[in-house]
């Protein structure tokens, strides 16, 4: 019976899984590829962490973009803010001049900064209507008529929307992010957008019960102030509630392949 050799102990004591081993390393291999894959789902969802984040960014750029921006909002108030009191100082007619002077500045200023231009022209449209109704009315108070019965409008229009179970604020979301009316069918989506709904009409409609108010009592400093105060401010509440909407519901903006 031949004796083993040295050679031939070591080779053994290799292949039996010691160190240096192929036991060895088949194990390291597969912690390698474990720790490779953790890696990898790691890296995974911290991308559809950052994607998720963009998405709800989106959100809230979508919806100030249509009205211009926080300085758009804030703009728009700027031409009510001139013209009371210049039509103390000066009378009616120099009061509509500067008020249309304003909304002018307002449109170059966006032209030339390369701002969104629509609000501004919509917003210097308005002051346009607001001005001639004045001035055909020969009356301060005249110039604040379109934006009461506009909020009267506005506010029927959303409860309408509630009424017949198509939300307004899912209906302008989904037309202005692609997600269609799908929505209709989650009645989770639903119940949150008639709340988002429900507080724009609530915004319209106080805003035509007050300053319509003020309007008969002729107040129109009272009317000025609550045009303003009313104005970006609540805005901003309503915008606020829709984009938590929104979040909840899961319809962030589509992405974009």
């Amino acid at each position: 019976m031949p004796i083993p050799s040295s050679d031939d102990k070591a080779t053994n004591f290799r292949n039996t899984g010691q160190p240096g081993g192929s036991d060895d390393a088949a194990l390291i291999a597969a912690e390698r590829s474990v720790v490779d894959g953790a890696d990898q789902a790691l890296l995974a969802a911290d991308r559809e962490a950052a994607e998720e984040e963009a998405r709800e960014e989106r959100v809230e750029q979508s919806l100030l973009e249509q009205m211009g921006g926080f300085s758009g909002l804030i703009y728009s108030s700027l031409p009510v803010v001139v013209f009371v009191p210049v039509n103390t100082w000066r009378g009616l007619t120099t009061a509509i001049w500067a008020a249309l002077g304003v909304a002018t500045a307002i449109l170059i200023w966006r032209i030339v900064r390369r701002d969104p231009v629509q609000p501004a022209i919509s917003g210097f449209l308005g002051v346009g209507v607001c001005a001639f109704i004045a001035y055909r009315m020969g009356e301060a108070k005249g110039f604040f008529l379109f934006g009461i019965y506009a909020s009267l409008v506005y506010a029927g229009a959303f409860v309408l929307s509630l009424l017949v179970r198509w939300p307004l604020a899912g209906v302008i979301w989904g037309f202005l992010n692609g997600h269609g009316s799908d929505w209709r069918s989650d009645r989770r989506a639903m119940r949150l957008y008639d709340l988002a709904t429900a507080v724009w009409a609530v915004v319209f409609g106080a805003r035509y019960v007050v300053q319509n108010h003020f309007y008969d009592a002729d107040s129109t400093g009272l009317l000025a102030a609550a045009r303003i105060a009313m104005g970006w401010p609540l805005t901003a509440v309503a915008l606020l509630v829709t984009i938590w909407a929104v979040r909840r519901a899961g319809h962030l903006p589509v992405r974009k392949s």
